[in-house]
């Protein structure tokens, strides 16, 4: 079913009209990408989305995700991934407890578990490595693994590509987009970067300063 916002309008403190007004329909395992000028509330919707909205932001409207609504709900009811242009991975934890972190508590063998995942993102015995020692495309494939783990019902990606290189910027597009599909979740990317837009192959929406998207 989605996720579908509807009639979402976000208006910064102070302000006498809102900074944006959306409505989208995302399918499972589509990619709706969001662009625009910085200032005009792309990473602000996604804020709002997470339940994670600043105080003096005002926001009407409607967020479903596969059905439920999710509108007013705790952020971590709402069962939301979320990547960011920085790939923060705690330095206190080794790359396995990183994973292991992004699993519910209920789950048994997880050290089969954050093994396997190792496995699936090329870094197989990496589990008691330090994150200090990871490259930036290794740090980015775990904390992508780390949110998969946490078995998210559709992704949010905050320019997550913006950071990289080239070379590991088209393997991580791909490594995330596929992951989509595969799991037929939806996602919404925020993107300054038309080749984000490109490489997703979904509808590409773009924001203006005082314009609705619809």
């Amino acid at each position: 079913m989605g996720l579908k916002l509807t009639d979402v309008m976000i208006t910064a403190p102070g302000a006498d009209a809102p900074m944006l007004a959306v409505s989208a329909d995302v399918a499972p395992g589509a990619v709706l990408s969001i662009m625009g000028p910085s200032g005009v509330g792309k990473s602000t919707l996604l804020a709002w989305l997470t339940g994670t909205l600043p105080a003096g932001f005002q926001a009407t409207g409607r967020a479903e995700l596969a059905g439920r609504d999710i509108t007013n709900l705790a952020p971590e009811a709402r069962r939301l991934g979320i990547l960011f242009q920085d790939h923060l991975l705690f330095p206190h934890l080794s790359v396995g407890a990183n994973l292991a972190f992004g699993l519910a508590a209920g789950v048994s063998d997880r050290r089969e578990v954050v093994e396997q995942a190792l496995v699936e993102i090329d870094l197989a015995g990496y589990a008691d490595r330090d994150p200090a020692t990871l490259s930036g495309g290794q740090r980015a494939r775990v904390a992508l693994m780390r949110m998969l783990l946490s078995e998210p019902e559709a992704l949010l990606l905050d320019e997550p590509f913006s950071r990289l290189d080239a070379a590991l910027r088209d393997q991580m597009r791909g490594l995330v987009f596929s992951r989509a599909r595969a799991k037929q979740l939806p996602v919404i990317m925020v993107t300054h970067d038309a080749q984000d837009g490109e490489a997703a192959g979904g509808e590409v929406l773009h924001l203006r300063s005082g314009q609705a998207a619809r």
